[in-house]
C-alpha cells in the first residue's frame, strides 16, 4: 500500500488516500513500478480536479455595504475561483458599471483585491481588504483619495422565479397631468409639459412612491441627440436609455443591464422618435422587450448596477428615473404587479 497525502490549498485540509496495488499480476519490477508511477499521477491529476473545484468560503456574490462620508453606499462582489489556487470577480461600485478582479489574494484569515478607478474622481487604485465574519464579510476600503472606510458585506439572496404569472392591476405610474406619486428631490428639474413627463437638463433623479417586486413595465419615452437616461427597476437594476443607434450592442448601451447583461442587438430609434420598453421582472429573471423585438430574454440579472439605491434585493423597489445625465421625456408608463399564479 501507498499513502498519498495532498494538501488542498482552497480549505487548508490534508487528504490521505491509501493506493494498493496488486502486484501478483506484474510480470516484474519494472512493470510493477511503471504501473505505480502511472496510477500516482492519474491519482494526482483526479485529486488536483477535486481541490480546484471544492470552493472557498469566500466564493459567491456578496451585497456590500460601504460607510463612506456619512453615507451607507451599495457596492457588489463576486468571488469565484479560477483553476486550482486563484480567486478572481467582479466589482461594482456605488456609481460606474461592475469591473473585473483580476486576482483576490489571500493572507490567511484575510483577503485583498485592488481596481483601478472607472469613474472615480482619482488616479490611484481602489484597495479593499476583508475577512471572513460568522455568514459575512466585512473589512476596509481605501479610496481613490487616500481615505479608509469601514464595510460589511451579506450574501446576496436568492430571489425566486416563477412561470404562470398571475397579473394584478395596472397602475399608471405617470397619470399624464403632473407629478403626483413621485418623489421630488431638491433642485427637481421634471415638469409635466403638454401631457408629457420631462426632464428638460441634467438635474435629479425621480423615484416613485409606491414599490414593486415582480412586475411588468411599459414605457414610451424618447430622448435628444446625445442624451443618456436610464429606467432603474426596483431602484437597483439600471436599463440603460441612450442615443446609442447604428452601435454595436452593448451592455451599456440602449436595451442593456447596465455593465450586465447586453441585449442581442441594438434596437434603438433616432434620437427625438418615440421609443418603447416592455419588460418584465420575476426575481432575477429580466425580458426587455425594445421597440417590438426582444432583445434579452429571462436573462438573471446577477446584482445590482452603479446609481442603485440600495442592494436590499429581497426586498421591494420603486421605479427610478435616471434624470441626472441628460434630457429625456416620458408619455407613458405603466407598471403591472406580478404574483405566483
Amino acid at each position: 500500500m501507498i499513502l498519498l497525502v495532498f494538501n488542498s490549498f482552497s480549505r487548508n485540509t490534508i487528504l490521505k488516500l491509501p493506493l494498493y496495488l496488486k502486484t501478483y499480476q506484474i510480470p516484474n519490477t519494472m512493470n510493477t513500478i511503471k504501473t505505480a508511477f502511472t496510477l500516482l499521477c492519474f491519482a494526482t491529476l483526479s485529486i488536483n480536479i477535486i481541490v480546484g473545484q471544492e470552493g472557498h468560503p469566500l466564493e459567491g456574490k456578496w451585497n456590500l455595504t460601504i460607510n463612506q462620508e456619512g453615507k451607507e453606499l451599495p457596492a457588489w462582489l463576486e468571488i469565484r475561483h479560477s483553476g486550482n489556487n486563484t480567486l478572481i470577480g467582479r466589482f461594482t461600485y456605488a456609481f460606474g458599471s461592475a469591473r473585473p478582479v483580476a486576482e483576490i489574494e489571500k493572507h490567511g484569515d484575510l483577503f485583498s483585491f485592488e481596481i483601478p478607478p472607472q469613474w472615480e474622481p482619482g488616479a490611484s487604485n481602489m484597495e479593499f481588504e476583508g475577512k471572513v465574519v460568522g455568514d459575512g464579510l466585512e473589512g476596509t476600503m481605501i479610496y481613490v483619495d487616500g481615505k479608509t472606510y469601514n464595510w460589511t458585506a451579506t450574501k446576496s439572496p436568492i430571489l425566486p422565479f416563477y412561470d404562470n404569472a398571475k397579473e394584478g392591476k395596472t397602475i399608471k405610474l405617470f397619470n399624464g397631468e403632473n407629478l403626483n406619486g413621485w418623489i421630488m428631490k431638491p433642485g427637481n428639474q421634471w415638469a409635466v409639459i403638454d401631457g408629457v413627463l420631462t426632464s428638460s437638463k441634467s438635474g435629479v433623479n425621480l423615484v416613485s412612491e409606491e414599490k414593486f417586486k415582480d412586475f411588468k413595465l411599459h414605457a414610451e419615452f424618447r430622448y435628444p441627440e446625445g442624451s443618456n437616461s436610464g429606467l432603474y427597476l426596483r431602484g437597483r437594476y439600471e436599463v440603460q436609455i441612450a442615443d446609442n443607434i447604428g452601435l454595436e450592442a452593448s451592455s451599456i448601451y440602449f436595451g442593456g443591464i447596465y455593465g450586465l447583461l447586453t441585449p442581442n442587438e441594438n434596437a434603438a430609434k433616432k434620437a427625438g422618435e418615440w421609443q418603447t420598453y416592455d419588460i418584465t421582472l420575476i426575481g432575477r429573471r429580466v425580458t426587455i422587450v425594445a421597440n417590438g423585438k426582444t432583445v434579452i430574454s429571462n436573462q438573471n440579472i446577477d446584482s445590482m448596477t452603479g446609481g442603485a439605491l440600495d442592494n436590499n434585493e429581497a426586498e421591494a423597489g420603486p421605479i427610478m428615473i435616471q434624470g441626472d445625465h441628460g434630457p429625456v421625456e416620458f408619455r407613458k408608463l405603466e407598471i403591472t404587479p406580478l404574483s405566483k399564479g
